[in-house]
């Protein structure tokens, strides 16, 4: 049974390497890949630079594990966004946070149900 475990454990490792540090692109670069004119390479660039001062400040406390599979969305079409990257860490995060919460409750709560009556609407 143990003989399996070095296999169980490659297999969890990510392919991506995380670090500590907030990965490195190049947002002049990507920016100018999306095209078009001045002020959409200028939006794209405040957009990017803004995402990364809040990942800087954020990136401790994102899970490991949200910070490698994000890492990989956020890079995999080869553009690399830091807004892409931190809405996909903060979705990450609200859900771990979500089931904390439910599982802490002890229970699952059901969705909510629409609301089904129906309005009369008559002359």
């Amino acid at each position: 049974m143990l003989l399996h475990l070095p296999i169980v454990l490659l297999t969890t490792l990510s392919a991506i390497p995380v670090s500590d540090q907030v990965p490195k692109f190049d947002i002049a670069k990507e920016c100018r890949f999306e095209g078009g004119a001045s002020n959409v390479v200028e939006h794209c660039t405040r957009d990017e630079t803004e995402a990364l001062e809040k990942l800087q400040a954020e990136w401790p406390q994102f899970a490991r594990a949200d910070r490698s599979a994000c890492l990989a969305e956020s890079t995999g079409s080869g553009f690399k966004s830091y807004v892409e990257l931190i809405i996909c860490l903060e979705m990450a995060r609200d859900v771990r946070k979500a089931d904390a919460n439910s599982s802490s409750a002890g229970q699952v709560r059901p969705p909510a149900r629409p609301d089904t009556s129906v309005l009369d609407i008559r002359d």
